[in-house]
């Protein structure tokens, strides 16, 4: 019996983190489920999740709208940390945070691309910014005929404890318009999660194949709404930096 962390992070229950629960797990609309979901676009009973010989599971149960994961329709899937599931009109992301850390330090190691600048890296890979260039991510060199894929050196994030505390002793409304501007930018970046899929290889029933969920393909359209709320953010540190301005 394996425990696993599932978060729901659209959906009535968003913000819902069901942590360390024992397998086998069961989702859907009816109170029975483990992890009910509250969306008439979800089965009474929908999908299960299952552990077996060490793999963690996903199952669609034959329901009527279907499961996807990372975007793409699913029977089954052997799922890793970070996936990314929708369920109905629901999104869940499986694993816990520090799982999903783990997972993304693995595949940085794996694909070359450490946490700090590699020795054979050109001088000309290192931007201005600090930003370097990872040679060969797995499945992006479809895409990106230099090869060449931007990533942030993960040692030098601005708040590495995670994100700070709230602020406290707001008045009602002033909690009502950071609850407001928040819920803004969570669906902002939802419509752009929605336009992601996944790439390369995908894991057959009761198989896991080397890279999988290793690359995410993200449309032209989301990669705009994503610049979008990045200016939207910069204007709004701004104003409240500087609120006379």
């Amino acid at each position: 019996m394996a425990l696993v962390t599932i978060q729901v992070i659209e959906g009535l229950e968003r913000g819902s983190v069901f942590e360390n629960i024992p397998t086998p797990i069961s989702i859907g609309r009816e109170d029975d489920n483990r992890i009910r979901l509250n969306d008439e676009r979800v089965s009474r009973f929908h999908a299960k999740i299952q552990e077996d010989a060490g793999r963690i599971i996903l199952t669609d149960l034959d329901s009527t709208n279907g499961t996807r994961c990372n975007g793409q329709p699913v029977q089954m899937r052997v799922l890793q940390p970070g996936d990314q599931l929708t369920i109905g009109r629901c999104m869940l992301v499986y694993g816990s945070r520090a799982e999903i850390a783990d997972r993304m330090e693995m595949l940085a190691a794996r694909s070359g691309s450490d946490v700090t600048r590699r020795p054979d890296e050109a001088e000309d890979d290192l931007a201005e910014d600090g930003t370097y260039y990872a040679h060969n991510e797995p499945g992006f060199d479809e895409f990106e005929e230099s090869g060449l894929i931007p990533r942030k050196p993960l040692g030098t994030a601005l708040f590495p404890r995670g994100a700070p505390a709230l602020p406290s002793g707001l008045t009602a409304a002033q909690r009502a318009e950071l609850s407001d501007y928040l819920a803004y930018v969570h669906d902002q970046i939802q419509n752009v999660v929605q336009t992601s899929c996944e790439i390369g290889p995908s894991a057959q029933p009761g198989e896991l194949q080397e890279g999988q969920g290793e690359g995410m393909f993200l449309a032209w359209i989301g990669w705009q709404r994503l610049l979008l709320i990045e200016a939207d953010l910069a204007t709004a540190l701004q104003k409240t930096a500087n609120p006379d301005h």
